[in-house]
């Protein structure tokens, strides 16, 4: 499984927009083969900070995903309202304490 973590940093003026655009997206974000889990999180002491919590499968349903033609409708707009460059990470889960 694949746990992917991506941090966007939103103009301030922008994270509701932001919310409200991805409102339309997350059940067919949700649905995409491969896609098991998916959150939006954001930050209590900078709220333009939202980050998408994921897991998937595995490694090629992710980059099936960011190759499909739903991540070319969902990425470009989003990338219009940072106010930097997003970060992210593809990671394992090493342990669960659960």
């Amino acid at each position: 499984m694949i746990i992917r973590i991506v941090k966007m940093t939103f103009n301030p003026e922008k994270v509701a927009e932001f919310l409200d655009f991805f409102e339309g997206y997350k059940l067919q974000i949700r649905n995409f083969e491969g896609c098991v889990y998916l959150q939006v999180l954001q930050d209590q002491q900078s709220p333009n900070i939202v980050f998408s919590y994921s897991h998937w499968n595995q490694a090629s349903d992710l980059e099936n995903y960011r190759n499909s033609t739903l991540f070319k409708a969902i990425w470009p707009r989003t990338k219009e309202l940072f106010i930097e460059k997003a970060e992210a990470w593809s990671t394992s889960l090493v342990h669960d304490l659960v």
